[in-house]
């Protein structure tokens, strides 16, 4: 199937030069009515989209009867709030066309890497109802995603455990510390944020593992249910990890955590 375009008539705020500037989800559909979907955010720094993020995680999902979406979001020279408004596009594109798709509305999830991690975890904290008014019936629907899944994310944008190198692409160097504040996701958790897969290696160099310990502490306050896997070893950017035999794992655990949640068929 073609990429789908979020926004056939023009993308708020898009520049016009290329395909980059018209966010899209890539969808790896399962046949089968009522399925599970996800839709995967990949890393890089808020400068680029890495591709062994996306298409090898949609198809892991598709073995596990998930279909999923990988999300062309836009990055630098593109700041807050853009990718932020293509994940909640991608999220009620997804849940409008659910029928289409053969998905379930109720059970859409959002799982992202590094810097899409973040956006995953600002999708997951910063989602709206949905304008019951809109011309557009895409945008009546609720953009939260029923699902998190987080990969060494990127969660705060607080020295001295933050990326410097994605919050600069996202919000610029000159960013005041009332936008800084805003978009620390572990500030931005309640007890509506959705239940969350979250893993990290201790040794991240770039993404510190605290990150993720973070998030995990503002759901465990909040009363969200969440899975936390820490590896001892590893660097960071792993994806499917194929070449570690401890971090592989991860896939592992979060078909299991995927299981307990609904997400799959399989008992």
């Amino acid at each position: 199937m073609n990429p789908i375009i979020l926004w056939p008539e023009g993308a708020p705020h898009a520049l016009g030069i290329s395909d980059e500037d018209v966010p899209a989800i890539f969808p790896y559909l399962v046949e089968g009515d009522n399925r599970a979907a996800v839709i995967v955010c990949p890393g890089g720094g808020y400068e680029f989209r890495a591709d062994h993020e996306g298409e090898p995680i949609a198809l892991w999902l598709n073995t596990l009867g998930i279909s999923a979406f990988v999300l062309r979001y836009r990055v630098a020279p593109y700041r807050y709030p853009n990718a932020l408004s293509d994940v909640k596009r991608a999220v009620r594109t997804v849940r409008h066309r659910a029928p289409e798709f053969g998905i379930d509305p109720q059970r859409i999830g959002v799982l992202g890497f590094s810097a899409g991690g973040h956006l995953a975890s600002t999708a997951g904290t910063l989602y709206d109802a949905g304008m019951p008014e809109a011309a557009d019936p895409i945008e009546r629907g609720s953009s939260r995603p029923d699902l998190l899944m987080l990969c060494y994310p990127v969660i705060t944008l607080h020295e001295p455990y933050t990326h410097a190198g994605s919050r600069i692409a996202l919000l610029g160097a000159d960013a005041s510390s009332e936008q800084i504040e805003a978009l620390c996701s572990e500030r931005n958790v309640t007890s509506d944020t959705p239940p969350t897969f979250l893993w990290h290696t201790s040794e991240d160099g770039l993404v510190p593992v605290e990150n993720s310990l973070l998030f995990a502490s503002a759901l465990g306050r909040s009363g969200v249910p969440f899975d936390l896997h820490v590896y001892a070893l590893g660097g960071h950017g792993m994806g499917m990890a194929e070449g570690d035999n401890h971090v592989r794992r991860w896939t592992e655990e979060c078909a299991s955590w995927l299981r307990l949640n609904g997400f799959t068929s399989e008992v």
